[in-house]
């Protein structure tokens, strides 16, 4: 009986809400794209949306863009007026300008606590180049706070100085470093003080090779910052971070595909312990499939519940564009079952469950968040009038993307 009512709940559940223009390509009358998207639901269940506002087209250092924001109050459907968290000046660009924290700000990443209404957003910021920065002269981290659920927003402050401190005696010196944009991962289970453990991921490039992936964490929602020790990725691209059952870290590298590591605790709260072997998910191993494309995607873990038998697992959600090129933006999935399947990376990037398909025309960026009402908001960049890019939100559900499979529990 029981498995029976869990398949008829499941059934009628597979929902979801139609696609609303978040941040719309010249929406303000001139040619100006959106690009990268990030998004949180803030502890009163408003869902809060950030992306770059691109006067110059390109990605910071190219020239000038700015930091907009959108709130929703009901779950996605209706979003309110676009406001502005920072807004870049004309500067002067290149390796050779003086650092000018304020020509650009992009990349946004952002976190709301689960326990009050403090948000934590972070961006890249300045004028010079992910590519030609040097130790000496490379971009800003611009960190934004707000203690209203995003309503309002403080001046940044850049935190750069503080990250790049971190590596000083460590035998790796970066050039250049950013955060991942997207979702900053807030810990289910570490709590050191005040507030649960915060992680992202950043991209690193030394003079001797690029595509490093370091996890950084923060015990104290944003104000400092450590790090896990070791590298994560070594021939990765820009990153997420994610929590497993266990509370070891999950890092999710951009790639042809994706590239899994993880961090296992011998001692969570005193962040000790060591990373596994990375492992590439791609077709070759039945894993996740980026056709011509490498672009960045959004991690998630769930608890959900097998329909067909009522178990309680957990549920991986990775997004891509599955391709050719980037287009046809989507989910996989896989079920976690028992701790064997993510035991390795090896056996957590291998044999992807399935995939739902989001987006049916150009797309890139994606990211996640679960709201309050257990649906999923969708985040992601499409050509929606032929050029790059509208900032497209969808409201999705497990059982709609697991095809009722799965559904939240």
């Amino acid at each position: 009986m029981r498995t029976l009512l869990t398949t008829i709940t499941c059934a009628l559940a597979i929902t979801a809400g139609a696609q609303v223009r978040v941040f719309e390509y010249g929406s303000e009358g001139n040619d100006v794209c959106y690009r990268i998207p990030a998004i949180a639901t803030a502890q009163n269940g408003d869902v809060i949306s950030v992306a770059d506002y691109r006067y110059c087209g390109s990605d910071i250092g190219y020239g000038r863009l700015s930091l907009h924001v959108r709130i929703s109050h009901d779950n996605g459907r209706t979003w309110g007026p676009i406001t502005v968290v920072a807004e870049a000046h004309e500067g002067k660009y290149g390796v050779g300008e003086a650092h000018d924290a304020e020509a650009g700000f992009g990349d946004p990443a952002i976190v709301a606590d689960r326990e009050s209404g403090n948000v934590l957003l972070l961006s890249c910021c300045g004028n010079v180049t992910y590519q030609v920065g040097t130790w000496e002269h490379h971009q800003g981290i611009a960190r934004f706070r707000s203690a209203d659920n995003g309503r309002t927003w403080s001046h940044y402050e850049d935190i750069a100085p503080a990250i790049y401190s971190m590596f000083k005696d460590s035998g790796v010196q970066p050039e250049a470093l950013f955060v991942g944009s997207g979702r900053i991962f807030q810990s289910r289970s570490t709590k050191v003080g005040d507030y649960y453990r915060l992680y992202c991921v950043v991209l690193m490039r030394t003079k001797e090779m690029g595509g490093l992936n370091y996890v950084i964490y923060s015990d104290d929602f944003g104000e400092t910052w450590a790090m896990l020790p070791g590298v994560g990725v070594t021939d990765g691209d820009e990153p997420k971070a994610e929590e497993l059952p266990n509370g070891d870290i999950l890092l999710s590298s951009r790639w042809w595909g994706r590239i899994f590591n993880i961090f296992h605790f011998t001692d969570a709260a005193k962040a000790e312990g060591a990373w596994m072997e990375q492992a590439k998910s791609n077709l070759d191993n039945h894993g996740i499939v980026a056709e011509k494309n490498a672009c960045n995607g959004e991690i998630m873990i769930l608890p959900v519940t097998r329909c067909d038998d009522g178990k309680e697992m957990w549920l991986a959600l990775q997004s891509v564009p599955f391709g050719p090129n980037r287009s046809n933006v989507g989910i996989y999935f896989k079920g976690l079952a028992t701790p064997a399947d993510y035991s390795t990376p090896m056996r957590f990037a291998t044999y992807w469950e399935g995939r739902h398909q989001v987006s049916k025309i150009n797309s890139a960026y994606s990211t996640m968040t679960l709201q309050r009402d257990g649906s999923i908001g969708f985040l992601f960049e499409e050509s929606t009038f032929g050029k790059d890019y509208t900032i497209v939100y969808k409201n999705l559900t497990v059982e709609g993307i697991t095809a009722g499979a799965y559904r939240l529990r």
